[in-house]
């Protein structure tokens, strides 16, 4: 049985949520970055982990694409045109999104106090908003990214949209916030937050 590693309100959510989606049995170690726990298997101490066969894999989009793939679920098939488009939208989230609101993390309450920089924040949200646009410029039609089906970049995209809730950083009306709203209904997603 897999195990995660991880608080639910860290990106180890992305794993729980993937799991569920899947229907795979799993057990949640419920650990604290840094913990003993989670340094038993990461000597990082960062969060999640899943280990499989007693083998740490960690990176939560690492860990998404080993299951997808493995449980052919939530990706399309590696060398098709469908999974590069797939590649390009996650890659695409970590880079405008993730790394947005993990640098105004960092600078917020992360990094010691006299290595912040506060002012970078108004900087980071202007880049949000300007790649909502861009996102939703990529959109499909259909209820999730790539139209009807429910892949990784979903997942990720869904997940980071609450974080910039919490960070306040605003998606503005429109495309996005309409996809937010129907993703953050899916059963699994609901599943996992209850984890």
């Amino acid at each position: 049985m897999y195990q995660v590693v991880g608080k639910t309100n860290t990106r180890t959510f992305r794993v729980l949520w993937a799991m569920h989606e899947m229907g795979l049995e799993f057990e949640h170690i419920d650990a604290q970055a840094q913990s003993p726990e989670v340094l038993a298997v990461n000597p990082s101490g960062k969060v999640p982990a899943l280990i499989v066969d007693g083998t740490p894999i960690i990176d939560s989009v690492a860990i998404l694409t080993y299951l997808a793939d493995k449980h052919e679920k939530l990706t399309y098939p590696a060398g098709t045109v469908e999974r590069a488009h797939q590649d390009s939208l996650t890659h695409f989230i970590l880079d405008e999104f993730d790394a947005a609101l993990w640098t105004a993390a960092r600078n917020t309450f992360v990094l010691p106090a006299e290595k912040r920089v506060p002012e970078i924040k108004e900087t980071l949200k202007w880049e949000f908003v300007r790649s909502v646009k861009l996102i939703e410029g990529r959109m499909s039609d259909g209820p999730n990214l790539m139209g009807e089906k429910f892949t990784i970049p979903d997942i990720i995209l869904t997940q980071i949209g609450g974080w910039a809730r919490v960070a306040k950083f605003d998606v503005p009306d429109g495309k996005l916030k309409d996809y937010f709203r129907r993703q953050i209904k899916r059963p699994a997603y609901i599943a996992a937050s209850a984890s």
